[in-house]
């Protein structure tokens, strides 16, 4: 009886410092950004207001050329910063559309925690800077989420719905992810942040695009696939063979560029001229 108390004090000791330090193993930022200047030729340094009073930094990168009236809002995943998105801007610019490179707070130099809240809250910012520049239609506004940063979109996409919306390997919800990564958790009561991905996708009726990986090792393809057939309205998926998560393939490859901007082309110009 004493080790059964012994090993139960363990556990509930283990799950209270989880509980408590959970938020670390859902985000990982990091902290060091280059002059725009250096890495991206063109791109603006920006910085915008959140509601609760925090100040952002971001990049807006021009279209080349005459441009096509389009704008896409990068939501990132949970690691890393802006400059690992420089590719993917510069693949969008090329072809014609404006983009901005958003930092959550926390990340990239950024003041702040991140939270699902805090991530919602920044997001609104983020667009709102973008409805107030006078080179940005805001009738042509795209979101574009890869994981983590899918489940952001989505949120802001049921309040603020935008003309396009492209979910990068999206999730059904963060408990059902935990539930692969940390089976032995009871992620659906531990977790403060939840992103119900699946329950959000069914009350958005916007022209949506999701990519997957076949080979996605942090989110299942299937998961991806649920939430495609959960959406309403106008969808198109892409499975993008062999891709795992973080392969170049699913962040910049040519085959997502060419078939995200063959999306927005058919949704964004034709369909507001």
């Amino acid at each position: 009886m004493r080790w059964l108390a012994i090993l139960t004090l363990a556990v509930l000791a283990g799950l209270g410092l989880i509980w408590i330090s959970q938020r670390r193993l859902i985000y990982f930022p990091t902290q060091a950004v280059p002059d725009a200047a250096a890495v991206l030729p063109g791109a603006e340094e920006v910085k915008y207001p959140t509601e609760d009073g925090l100040s952002l930094a971001a990049w807006f990168v021009p279209a080349e050329g005459k441009g096509n009236g389009g704008t896409v809002v990068v939501f990132n995943g949970n690691a890393g910063n802006r400059a690992d998105r420089i590719p993917l801007a510069e693949a969008l610019a090329g072809r014609g559309y404006a983009v901005l490179l958003v930092d959550y707070r926390g990340y990239g130099g950024n003041p702040g925690k991140p939270s699902e809240s805090g991530l919602a809250t920044d997001a609104r910012a983020a667009v709102a800077y973008l409805r107030a520049r006078s080179d940005v239609d805001p009738n042509r506004l795209a979101y574009f989420g890869e994981s983590l940063g899918a489940a952001v979109a989505l949120g802001l996409a049921e309040e603020q719905p935008p003309a396009a919306l492209v979910l990068r390997s999206p999730f059904t919800s963060l408990p059902d992810i935990a539930s692969i990564h940390y089976p032995f958790l009871p992620a659906s009561l531990l977790l403060w942040d939840r992103y119900l991905n699946l329950e959000t996708i069914r009350n958005i009726d916007v022209p949506a695009m999701i990519v997957a990986g076949s080979a996605d090792s942090i989110v299942p393809v299937e998961q991806s696939r649920e939430l495609f057939e959960s959406a309403r309205g106008l969808k198109r998926l892409l499975i993008i063979d062999g891709a795992d998560h973080n392969d170049f393939a699913l962040a910049a490859g040519a085959q997502l560029v060419d078939e995200v901007v063959a999306f927005l082309d058919d949704v964004l110009v034709p369909g507001d001229e």
